[in-house]
């Protein structure tokens, strides 16, 4: 079997992933002798953009990371390429982060970290609840597999409807308020397109119970910020868990900062610890795949842009 011949760049890519393609039995070459391209910027679009109109031979492109929407809204993608990214690579830490941040939320983990003086007991038990999961991917699986020890009845919100195992209900996303109502925790754990984008407003808080706690591991955009906030203060719902958050470094005074019921982590889920073996061995596998003739891990749609 021939070696594919692989590039990696931008130049200054650590070497971490170069060994993880020669793991797979590539040869590591410059841009203008490759046939393949490992790129491991996540805000180069436009860059990448000009080194595949410069290197035609290039067919396939891996990506990096699980959330692709710069490439899409820079309109690098196109069908003249194969186009893979780490989708699913980082789904079980996250989805052990956002069961963390649904139970820390549900038990007021956040009011009681930061009291000075004995407070009134409050909490609510996750066992036996009810949760809404937006996104049908390698997150929501993994998830779903935490959430089997706690018997929840769970319902899972997502583009193409289809039938998933442990779910009470998969709805279609034109059905997504139904599957608000009676929910302990929503979870948001889809891609960023520009038809979720902004989608969670003021019409979902007050579809949500007053007792809810809404865990946002996917994109902070998803989420109208001011809406939220609003919903907070007033008690709308339970409270807001958030690893990503819309402005993202969310500024230092932010009202969302002080709130008793918003508990905030600054998108740690998945951290360079942990994805650099994940990752590590999602590109090994695509490069033994891609020698083989053999489908590849992670495929990116051109048209859906995720």
């Amino acid at each position: 079997m021939t070696a594919p011949r692989i590039a990696v760049a931008p130049a200054g890519t650590r070497e971490w992933v170069r060994d993880a393609v020669r793991a797979g039995g590539g040869e590591l070459v410059e841009p203008g002798d490759a046939e393949a391209l490992v790129y491991t910027e996540t805000e180069g679009a436009d860059e990448l953009r000009a080194l595949l109109d410069e290197h035609p031979d290039i067919g396939w492109v891996q990506l990096p990371w699980a959330g692709v929407e710069p490439y899409a809204e820079a309109g690098v993608f196109d069908t003249d390429h194969v186009w893979t990214c780490g989708k699913g690579v980082y789904a079980p830490p996250v989805a052990e982060h956002a069961l963390a941040l649904a139970l820390a939320g549900l038990r007021d983990f956040k009011r009681f970290a930061t009291a000075r003086s004995w407070r009134e007991q409050a909490g609510i038990s996750l066992l036996g609840g009810k949760v809404t999961i937006f996104g049908g991917g390698g997150i929501a699986e993994e998830l779903i597999k935490l959430l089997g020890p706690f018997g929840c009845a769970i319902t899972v919100v997502r583009r193409h409807p289809k039938d998933m195992e442990g779910v009470a209900a998969v709805l279609g996303f034109d059905e997504r308020y139904q599957a608000l109502k009676g929910a302990d925790v929503v979870f948001l754990a889809l891609a960023l397109t520009p038809e979720t984008r902004g989608f969670f407003t003021q019409i979902e808080f007050e579809l949500m119970e007053p007792h809810a706690w809404l865990v946002n591991v996917a994109r902070g955009p998803h989420i109208d910020t001011e809406d939220l906030v609003i919903a907070l203060r007033e008690d709308a719902i339970g409270g807001a868990a958030l690893d990503v958050t819309n402005p993202e470094p969310l500024p230092e005074g932010h009202p969302l900062w002080s709130l008793p019921n918003c508990l905030i982590t600054p998108h740690t889920a998945n951290t360079e610890d942990m994805a650099i073996p994940l990752l590590s061995e999602r590109i090994t596998a695509n490069v033994r795949r891609y020698a083989a003739g053999e489908e590849l891990i992670g495929p990116v749609d051109p048209a859906l842009g995720y």
